[in-house]
């Protein structure tokens, strides 16, 4: 059967690749690849999917492809070409599919990329351990010349494996942008009595302040709404402010939620 422009594969073969882990993707890349330099490697968003990276915001249509300096730059429809150097080490196979590492596709993604939408693919990566912030450092050292690579080391300087969802990563970089202290992640809190309540989502510990980062589904149970107030009751006996904001608010009115944290930072140190 045909999987892309001039590449074929058998039906069987081909169904068992798109049921995989980003499936489609790996499958459309291999069909590009297949006919394509024999250098030629998947890259930035491209390889971030197949690599089961976050993402923030829509992933765009065109398959991207990094090729090493000398070799055409003509590019078929529905595939952006990118052009830079491919050392060995930069280099994987993920699903039989050639595609840039985890490191030097956060780093490619880092460059080229908004600092919050780098951080979000940066976490990810750290979160999933399949990459480390020294493997980080190490592809940006090996691009130290590449446009975008001061934007690159502050997203590695920046990004933390503790941010659990895109939601707290863009979370993190609101607060930087508002001006706030870098909170503590996934810090687990203490009740009145001495016992442990809970995990929170950021903790300035210094104002006895939590931010809770709410999700879609967090309250789409009745009994976990529940135990959710009956958690914050419970910090609240225990001398803790808690402030709680959705993706809506932290992406819309990051400002509306920095100024009700600094109100808890204030309350906090009474």
């Amino acid at each position: 059967m045909p999987v892309g422009y001039g590449a074929y594969a058998r039906s069987a073969v081909a169904a068992t690749v798109a049921q995989g882990p980003a499936g489609a993707q790996r499958l459309r890349m291999a069909a590009v690849l297949a006919v394509a330099g024999p250098r030629d490697v998947g890259s930035h968003h491209s390889a971030a999917a197949i690599h089961g990276l976050d993402l923030l915001g829509k992933e765009p249509s065109d398959l991207a492809v990094t090729r090493p300096p000398g070799g055409s730059q003509k590019a078929r429809a529905g595939v952006h070409i990118h052009v830079a150097a491919l050392p060995r080490q930069h280099v994987t196979v993920r699903g039989g599919v050639r595609v840039t590492s985890v490191a030097r596709t956060v780093v490619d993604l880092a460059r080229t990329s908004p600092f919050r939408d780098g951080v979000v693919v940066a976490d990810s990566a750290l979160r999933t351990g399949q990459t480390s912030r020294d493997e980080l450092v190490a592809v940006a050292a090996d691009c130290a010349k590449w446009r975008g690579i001061q934007n690159a080391r502050l997203v590695i300087d920046f990004c933390d494996g503790k941010s659990e969802s895109v939601l707290e990563s863009i979370s993190r970089v609101a607060f930087r942008d508002q001006g706030l202290p870098a909170p503590e992640l996934q810090a687990w809190v203490g009740g009145d009595e001495g016992g442990v309540v809970g995990r929170a989502d950021f903790l300035w510990r210094r104002y006895g302040t939590i931010g809770e980062a709410d999700g879609a589904v967090k309250y789409a149970d009745t009994r976990r709404a529940i135990s959710q107030l009956q958690r914050d009751e419970a910090l609240h006996r225990a001398g803790f402010q808690v402030v709680h904001f959705t993706w809506d608010e932290i992406n819309r009115f990051p400002h509306h939620v920095a100024a009700a944290i600094r109100e808890a930072f204030r309350r906090g140190l009474r």
